[in-house]
Protein backbone atom coordinates (compact mmCIF):
# COMPACT_ATOMS: atom_id res chain seq x y z
CA UNK A 1 0.00 0.00 0.00
CA UNK A 2 1.53 3.66 -0.62
CA UNK A 3 1.17 5.83 1.40
CA UNK A 4 1.45 9.98 0.36
CA UNK A 5 2.35 12.63 2.88
CA UNK A 6 0.13 15.95 2.39
CA UNK A 7 2.67 18.60 2.40
CA UNK A 8 -0.50 21.55 2.52
CA UNK A 9 -1.13 21.76 5.98
CA UNK A 10 2.10 21.47 7.39
CA UNK A 11 4.50 22.17 4.02
CA UNK A 12 8.09 21.33 4.25
CA UNK A 13 10.76 24.39 3.14
CA UNK A 14 13.11 23.31 0.31
CA UNK A 15 15.88 25.27 -0.97
CA UNK A 16 16.74 23.09 -3.69
CA UNK A 17 20.09 25.62 -4.16
CA UNK A 18 21.63 24.46 -1.39
CA UNK A 19 23.31 21.50 -3.08
CA UNK A 20 23.94 23.47 -6.23
CA UNK A 21 25.77 25.80 -3.35
CA UNK A 22 27.22 22.59 -2.12
CA UNK A 23 28.69 20.76 -5.27
CA UNK A 24 29.58 24.80 -6.30
CA UNK A 25 31.74 25.14 -3.10
CA UNK A 26 33.17 21.54 -3.90
CA UNK A 27 34.38 22.30 -6.76
CA UNK A 28 36.30 25.31 -5.92
CA UNK A 29 37.75 23.92 -2.82
CA UNK A 30 39.10 20.51 -5.01
CA UNK A 31 40.30 23.37 -7.92
CA UNK A 32 41.93 25.24 -5.10
CA UNK A 33 43.95 21.90 -3.69
CA UNK A 34 44.78 20.96 -6.99
CA UNK A 35 46.71 24.51 -7.72
CA UNK A 36 48.36 24.24 -4.30
CA UNK A 37 51.60 23.99 -5.99
CA UNK A 38 51.31 26.87 -8.13
CA UNK A 39 50.09 29.23 -6.69
CA UNK A 40 53.39 28.23 -3.61
CA UNK A 41 56.05 28.60 -5.99
CA UNK A 42 55.02 31.80 -7.16
CA UNK A 43 57.59 34.96 -7.13
CA UNK A 44 54.49 37.30 -6.00
CA UNK A 45 53.68 35.54 -2.95
CA UNK A 46 56.73 36.69 -1.26
CA UNK A 47 56.34 39.48 1.12
CA UNK A 48 52.29 39.82 0.40
CA UNK A 49 50.16 40.80 3.11
CA UNK A 50 47.01 38.93 3.89
CA UNK A 51 44.60 40.73 1.83
CA UNK A 52 46.73 39.52 -1.44
CA UNK A 53 44.45 37.43 -3.86
CA UNK A 54 45.59 34.64 -6.14
CA UNK A 55 43.60 33.73 -9.06
CA UNK A 56 42.88 29.87 -9.30
CA UNK A 57 40.91 28.62 -12.75
CA UNK A 58 37.83 26.77 -12.03
CA UNK A 59 35.96 24.40 -14.78
CA UNK A 60 32.68 25.18 -15.05
CA UNK A 61 30.04 22.92 -13.05
CA UNK A 62 27.66 21.06 -15.67
CA UNK A 63 23.92 20.80 -14.65
CA UNK A 64 22.57 17.02 -14.51
CA UNK A 65 20.26 16.44 -17.81
CA UNK A 66 18.17 13.80 -19.62
CA UNK A 67 20.05 13.44 -22.93
CA UNK A 68 17.44 11.69 -25.48
CA UNK A 69 18.44 9.29 -28.31
CA UNK A 70 21.93 8.12 -27.12
CA UNK A 71 20.61 5.54 -24.75
CA UNK A 72 18.99 3.11 -27.84
CA UNK A 73 20.67 -0.28 -28.34
CA UNK A 74 22.86 -0.48 -31.61
CA UNK A 75 26.33 -1.90 -32.83
CA UNK A 76 29.72 -0.07 -32.57
CA UNK A 77 32.84 -1.24 -34.86
CA UNK A 78 35.74 -0.87 -33.38
CA UNK A 79 39.38 -0.53 -35.31
CA UNK A 80 40.53 -3.90 -34.00
CA UNK A 81 43.25 -2.60 -31.47
CA UNK A 82 41.19 -2.27 -28.66
CA UNK A 83 41.91 -4.06 -25.53
CA UNK A 84 39.59 -5.49 -23.03
CA UNK A 85 37.80 -3.13 -20.75
CA UNK A 86 37.41 -0.16 -23.82
CA UNK A 87 34.21 1.52 -24.76
CA UNK A 88 33.11 1.22 -28.01
CA UNK A 89 31.59 4.38 -29.29
CA UNK A 90 30.03 5.67 -32.29
CA UNK A 91 31.68 8.77 -32.38
CA UNK A 92 33.24 10.11 -35.74
CA UNK A 93 36.83 11.07 -35.91
CA UNK A 94 37.08 14.92 -35.27
CA UNK A 95 34.50 15.32 -32.46
CA UNK A 96 36.01 15.05 -29.62
CA UNK A 97 37.32 17.81 -27.44
CA UNK A 98 39.90 18.27 -29.26
CA UNK A 99 42.48 16.71 -27.69
CA UNK A 100 45.27 15.06 -29.39
CA UNK A 101 46.14 15.81 -33.45
CA UNK A 102 43.93 14.66 -35.04
CA UNK A 103 42.57 18.36 -36.25
CA UNK A 104 39.92 21.00 -34.33
CA UNK A 105 36.92 19.35 -32.96
CA UNK A 106 33.74 20.43 -33.19
CA UNK A 107 32.13 20.09 -29.63
CA UNK A 108 31.54 22.20 -26.58
CA UNK A 109 34.34 22.86 -24.56
CA UNK A 110 34.34 23.08 -20.75
CA UNK A 111 33.68 26.38 -19.32
CA UNK A 112 36.81 27.69 -17.03
CA UNK A 113 36.42 30.40 -14.41
CA UNK A 114 38.82 32.29 -12.48
CA UNK A 115 38.50 32.31 -8.30
CA UNK A 116 40.03 34.55 -6.43
CA UNK A 117 41.80 33.71 -2.84
CA UNK A 118 43.70 35.75 -0.03
CA UNK A 119 46.82 35.02 1.51
CA UNK A 120 44.71 33.63 4.46
CA UNK A 121 42.50 31.56 3.26
CA UNK A 122 45.31 29.92 1.17
CA UNK A 123 46.86 29.01 4.39
CA UNK A 124 43.55 27.63 5.85
CA UNK A 125 43.37 25.03 2.98
CA UNK A 126 47.13 24.40 3.94
CA UNK A 127 45.82 23.64 7.42
CA UNK A 128 42.95 21.53 6.00
CA UNK A 129 45.31 19.19 4.53
CA UNK A 130 47.59 18.72 7.06
CA UNK A 131 46.43 17.35 10.47
CA UNK A 132 49.59 18.93 12.92
CA UNK A 133 49.98 17.94 16.17
CA UNK A 134 50.91 19.82 19.08
CA UNK A 135 54.61 21.61 19.58
CA UNK A 136 56.55 18.72 21.77
CA UNK A 137 56.39 20.20 25.49
CA UNK A 138 59.80 20.47 27.53
CA UNK A 139 59.43 23.07 29.44
CA UNK A 140 56.85 26.17 29.33
CA UNK A 141 57.42 30.07 29.25
CA UNK A 142 54.50 31.84 30.88
CA UNK A 143 52.48 34.82 29.51
CA UNK A 144 50.55 36.46 31.76
CA UNK A 145 47.07 36.70 30.33
CA UNK A 146 44.92 39.14 32.10
CA UNK A 147 41.88 37.90 29.98
CA UNK A 148 42.43 34.46 31.52
CA UNK A 149 42.33 35.87 34.86
CA UNK A 150 39.77 35.15 37.63
CA UNK A 151 38.53 37.82 40.01
CA UNK A 152 39.97 37.05 44.18
CA UNK A 153 39.02 39.58 46.20
CA UNK A 154 38.24 43.42 46.12
CA UNK A 155 40.90 46.02 45.71
CA UNK A 156 40.23 50.02 46.35
CA UNK A 157 42.13 51.23 42.74
CA UNK A 158 41.58 49.84 39.52
CA UNK A 159 40.09 50.48 36.22
CA UNK A 160 36.12 51.68 35.53
CA UNK A 161 35.29 48.23 34.05
CA UNK A 162 36.13 46.47 37.05
CA UNK A 163 34.80 48.78 39.29
CA UNK A 164 32.42 46.29 42.01
CA UNK A 165 29.20 48.43 42.33
CA UNK A 166 27.45 46.53 44.82
CA UNK A 167 30.49 46.40 46.95
CA UNK A 168 31.38 50.01 46.35
CA UNK A 169 27.67 50.66 47.94
CA UNK A 170 28.21 48.42 50.79
CA UNK A 171 31.28 50.24 51.70
CA UNK A 172 29.18 53.52 51.54
CA UNK A 173 26.38 52.08 53.75
CA UNK A 174 29.02 51.35 56.35
CA UNK A 175 30.29 54.56 56.28
CA UNK A 176 27.28 55.78 57.26
CA UNK A 177 26.72 53.45 59.68
CA UNK A 178 29.33 54.27 61.13
CA UNK A 179 28.99 57.95 61.34
CA UNK A 180 25.35 57.74 62.91
CA UNK A 181 26.64 55.30 65.37
CA UNK A 182 29.75 57.83 66.44
CA UNK A 183 26.49 60.83 66.67
CA UNK A 184 24.74 58.34 69.12
CA UNK A 185 27.99 57.63 70.93
CA UNK A 186 28.41 61.58 71.31
CA UNK A 187 25.07 62.15 72.70
CA UNK A 188 22.98 62.83 70.16
CA UNK A 189 19.28 61.80 69.74
CA UNK A 190 18.66 59.24 67.62
CA UNK A 191 16.52 61.47 65.28
CA UNK A 192 19.47 63.75 65.43
CA UNK A 193 21.67 60.91 63.84
CA UNK A 194 19.60 60.60 60.60
CA UNK A 195 22.03 61.86 58.16
CA UNK A 196 19.62 63.30 54.79
CA UNK A 197 22.20 63.09 52.50
CA UNK A 198 25.52 60.93 52.07
CA UNK A 199 27.24 60.84 49.43
CA UNK A 200 29.44 59.13 47.73
CA UNK A 201 33.61 59.34 48.81
CA UNK A 202 36.32 58.09 46.61
CA UNK A 203 37.30 55.92 49.39
CA UNK A 204 33.96 54.25 49.36
CA UNK A 205 35.46 52.83 45.51
CA UNK A 206 36.28 49.53 45.56
CA UNK A 207 37.31 47.19 42.28
CA UNK A 208 37.80 43.47 41.75
CA UNK A 209 41.11 42.06 42.32
CA UNK A 210 41.90 39.83 39.13
CA UNK A 211 44.50 37.17 39.92
CA UNK A 212 46.75 36.71 36.79
CA UNK A 213 46.81 33.30 35.51
CA UNK A 214 49.97 32.51 33.78
CA UNK A 215 49.16 31.06 30.03
CA UNK A 216 51.37 28.65 29.39
CA UNK A 217 52.79 28.09 25.57
CA UNK A 218 55.55 25.63 24.10
CA UNK A 219 58.91 27.27 23.95
CA UNK A 220 59.29 26.08 19.75
CA UNK A 221 62.25 28.14 17.85
CA UNK A 222 62.64 28.00 14.17
CA UNK A 223 65.78 28.71 12.34
CA UNK A 224 65.75 28.95 8.86
CA UNK A 225 68.95 29.03 7.07
CA UNK A 226 69.07 29.40 3.10
CA UNK A 227 72.35 28.83 0.68
CA UNK A 228 72.67 32.57 -1.25
CA UNK A 229 75.57 31.66 -2.83
CA UNK A 230 76.41 32.09 -6.66
CA UNK A 231 74.90 28.41 -7.86
CA UNK A 232 71.79 29.36 -6.36
CA UNK A 233 70.06 31.04 -9.24
CA UNK A 234 67.24 33.15 -9.67
CA UNK A 235 64.84 30.59 -9.82
CA UNK A 236 66.31 28.70 -7.20
CA UNK A 237 66.33 31.45 -4.50
CA UNK A 238 62.80 32.51 -5.48
CA UNK A 239 61.77 28.98 -5.16
CA UNK A 240 63.74 29.02 -1.53
CA UNK A 241 62.21 32.40 -0.53
CA UNK A 242 58.34 31.05 -1.19
CA UNK A 243 59.16 27.73 0.83
CA UNK A 244 60.23 29.93 3.78
CA UNK A 245 57.94 32.26 3.61
CA UNK A 246 54.62 30.00 3.24
CA UNK A 247 56.31 27.96 5.79
CA UNK A 248 56.77 30.85 8.28
CA UNK A 249 53.45 32.15 7.92
CA UNK A 250 51.60 29.36 8.23
CA UNK A 251 53.28 28.50 11.65
CA UNK A 252 52.72 31.97 13.20
CA UNK A 253 49.66 31.47 12.23
CA UNK A 254 48.89 28.23 13.81
CA UNK A 255 51.24 28.71 16.80
CA UNK A 256 51.84 31.27 19.41
CA UNK A 257 55.01 31.92 20.87
CA UNK A 258 57.27 30.83 18.24
CA UNK A 259 60.82 32.58 17.52
CA UNK A 260 62.50 32.95 14.17
CA UNK A 261 65.96 33.39 13.14
CA UNK A 262 67.01 33.97 9.90
CA UNK A 263 70.76 32.36 8.46
CA UNK A 264 71.98 33.37 4.77
CA UNK A 265 75.09 31.93 3.91
CA UNK A 266 77.88 31.31 1.17
CA UNK A 267 81.24 30.31 2.50
CA UNK A 268 80.49 33.15 5.44
CA UNK A 269 77.34 32.78 7.15
CA UNK A 270 75.52 35.77 9.01
CA UNK A 271 72.44 36.21 11.10
CA UNK A 272 70.26 38.35 9.11
CA UNK A 273 67.19 39.93 9.46
CA UNK A 274 63.37 38.73 7.96
CA UNK A 275 63.43 41.52 5.27
CA UNK A 276 66.69 40.74 4.03
CA UNK A 277 66.42 36.80 4.26
CA UNK A 278 63.46 37.27 1.93
CA UNK A 279 65.15 39.90 -0.39
CA UNK A 280 68.62 40.45 -0.04
CA UNK A 281 70.71 39.05 -2.98
CA UNK A 282 74.31 37.78 -2.88
CA UNK A 283 76.83 35.98 -4.71
CA UNK A 284 80.09 33.58 -3.76
CA UNK A 285 80.99 30.36 -3.31
CA UNK A 286 79.22 27.60 -0.89
CA UNK A 287 80.28 26.41 2.29
CA UNK A 288 77.19 24.67 3.79
CA UNK A 289 79.03 23.83 7.27
CA UNK A 290 79.34 27.78 7.50
CA UNK A 291 75.58 28.05 7.67
CA UNK A 292 74.77 24.96 9.90
CA UNK A 293 77.84 26.04 12.00
CA UNK A 294 76.00 29.39 13.00
CA UNK A 295 73.25 28.08 13.61
CA UNK A 296 74.60 25.67 16.43
CA UNK A 297 76.56 28.54 18.09
CA UNK A 298 73.09 30.54 17.52
CA UNK A 299 71.57 27.79 19.67
CA UNK A 300 73.69 26.78 22.29
CA UNK A 301 73.72 31.07 22.73
CA UNK A 302 70.12 31.46 22.70
CA UNK A 303 68.18 28.60 22.94
CA UNK A 304 69.04 25.63 25.75
CA UNK A 305 68.08 22.24 24.06
CA UNK A 306 65.99 21.20 27.25
CA UNK A 307 64.01 24.57 27.21
CA UNK A 308 63.52 24.75 23.85
CA UNK A 309 61.68 22.90 20.68
CA UNK A 310 64.49 23.89 18.01
CA UNK A 311 63.63 23.33 14.16
CA UNK A 312 65.83 23.99 12.15
CA UNK A 313 65.08 24.27 8.29
CA UNK A 314 68.04 24.60 5.52
CA UNK A 315 67.52 24.86 1.75
CA UNK A 316 69.70 24.72 -1.06
CA UNK A 317 70.42 23.36 -4.67
CA UNK A 318 72.92 20.83 -2.82
CA UNK A 319 76.20 22.36 -4.82
CA UNK A 320 78.75 22.38 -2.30
CA UNK A 321 82.41 22.82 -2.04
CA UNK A 322 84.64 19.69 -2.06
CA UNK A 323 86.86 20.72 0.52
CA UNK A 324 83.67 21.44 3.25
CA UNK A 325 81.83 17.99 2.65
CA UNK A 326 83.19 16.38 5.67
CA UNK A 327 82.60 19.74 7.86
CA UNK A 328 79.10 20.00 6.39
CA UNK A 329 78.53 16.16 7.23
CA UNK A 330 79.43 16.54 11.00
CA UNK A 331 77.62 20.00 11.25
CA UNK A 332 74.57 18.10 10.27
CA UNK A 333 74.83 15.36 12.49
CA UNK A 334 75.69 17.72 15.57
CA UNK A 335 72.51 20.04 14.63
CA UNK A 336 69.98 16.72 14.14
CA UNK A 337 71.64 15.81 17.88
CA UNK A 338 70.26 19.56 19.05
CA UNK A 339 67.21 19.90 17.18
CA UNK A 340 63.58 18.22 17.17
CA UNK A 341 63.33 18.07 13.82
CA UNK A 342 66.19 19.10 11.09
CA UNK A 343 64.71 19.87 7.46
CA UNK A 344 66.61 19.96 4.83
CA UNK A 345 65.10 20.97 1.19
CA UNK A 346 67.61 21.00 -1.69
CA UNK A 347 65.47 22.94 -4.79
CA UNK A 348 65.89 22.07 -8.65
CA UNK A 349 69.85 20.32 -7.84
CA UNK A 350 72.03 20.27 -10.88
CA UNK A 351 71.86 16.84 -13.22
CA UNK A 352 75.41 16.95 -13.96
CA UNK A 353 76.79 15.95 -10.79
CA UNK A 354 76.12 14.04 -7.08
CA UNK A 355 74.15 16.58 -4.66
CA UNK A 356 74.34 16.55 -1.28
CA UNK A 357 70.75 15.08 -0.74
CA UNK A 358 71.86 11.85 -1.78
CA UNK A 359 75.22 11.70 0.89
CA UNK A 360 72.67 13.42 3.71
CA UNK A 361 70.42 10.23 2.75
CA UNK A 362 72.66 7.49 2.99
CA UNK A 363 74.85 8.19 5.79
CA UNK A 364 72.87 10.23 8.17
CA UNK A 365 70.28 7.95 10.14
CA UNK A 366 68.88 10.23 12.20
CA UNK A 367 64.97 9.97 12.48
CA UNK A 368 64.59 13.87 12.94
CA UNK A 369 66.36 14.57 9.82
CA UNK A 370 64.07 14.98 7.14
CA UNK A 371 65.47 15.56 4.02
CA UNK A 372 63.28 16.96 0.82
CA UNK A 373 64.05 17.40 -2.82
CA UNK A 374 62.24 19.80 -5.15
CA UNK A 375 62.92 18.63 -8.61
CA UNK A 376 60.44 20.98 -10.41
CA UNK A 377 58.14 24.12 -9.24
CA UNK A 378 55.41 21.62 -8.87
CA UNK A 379 57.28 18.99 -6.25
CA UNK A 380 57.16 22.71 -3.57
CA UNK A 381 53.67 21.25 -2.33
CA UNK A 382 54.79 18.11 -1.73
CA UNK A 383 57.90 19.16 -0.37
CA UNK A 384 56.49 21.64 1.98
CA UNK A 385 53.42 19.18 3.11
CA UNK A 386 56.00 16.29 3.82
CA UNK A 387 58.27 18.59 6.00
CA UNK A 388 55.42 20.14 7.35
CA UNK A 389 53.67 16.78 8.84
CA UNK A 390 56.79 15.43 10.34
CA UNK A 391 58.26 18.89 11.62
CA UNK A 392 55.49 19.25 14.76
CA UNK A 393 55.43 15.69 15.35
CA UNK A 394 55.84 14.80 19.20
CA UNK A 395 58.35 12.55 20.24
Amino acid sequence: MAIFRDNTINPVDHDRSIEDRRRHRQLVEKSIKENLGDILSEESIIGQGKNKKFKIPIRGIKEYQFVYGRNSKGVATGTGEEKRGDKIGSGKPGQGKGQGNKGAGNSEGDDIYDTEITLDELLDYIAEDLDLPNLDKKKYSEIISESAGRRDGYQKYGIRPRLAKKKTVMTKIARKQGKKRALIEAGASEEDAKIARFPFREDDLRFYRVKQKPKRESNAVMVFIMDVSGSMDSTKKYLARSFFFVLSRFLRRKYDNLAFEFISHTTVAKRVNEYEFFHKAESGGTYISSGINLALDLIKEKYPKDMWNIYPVYASDGDNWTEDNEKAMKAVKDLCKTSNMFGYAELLPSTYSTTMYYRFKKEINEKNFVPVIVKEKKDLWEALKLMLSKEMKEE
